[in-house]
């Protein structure tokens, strides 16, 4: 997904939010402070969503598969390197 499509779809999010939050509070004040904290927690779960990727990506290297395939690359390049040189 590009930066301007995410960028996009959150501003059209907090929009509605905050739109919402001004029809139901009427007011100018809170509907700005309620989006900020809906913002917030967005950010938030784009974080959390994030660090279970890269923990799960480490899960992956604990089954072998891309220890092995980094193992792998550094013995070509050893061998590359020892047979030139």
């Amino acid at each position: 997904m590009s930066f301007v499509l995410f960028l996009r779809g959150m501003l059209l999010a907090l929009s509605a939010f905050a739109i919402t939050m001004y029809w139901l509070t009427g007011s100018a004040w809170t509907a700005l402070v309620q989006t900020l904290v809906c913002a917030l927690i967005i950010q938030v779960g784009y974080f959390i969503g994030v660090l279970f990727l890269v923990w799960r990506s480490g899960n992956v290297a604990k089954d072998g598969r891309r220890l092995d395939q980094q193992a792998d690359a550094h013995k070509v390049r050893s061998d590359v390197f020892h047979n030139h040189f």
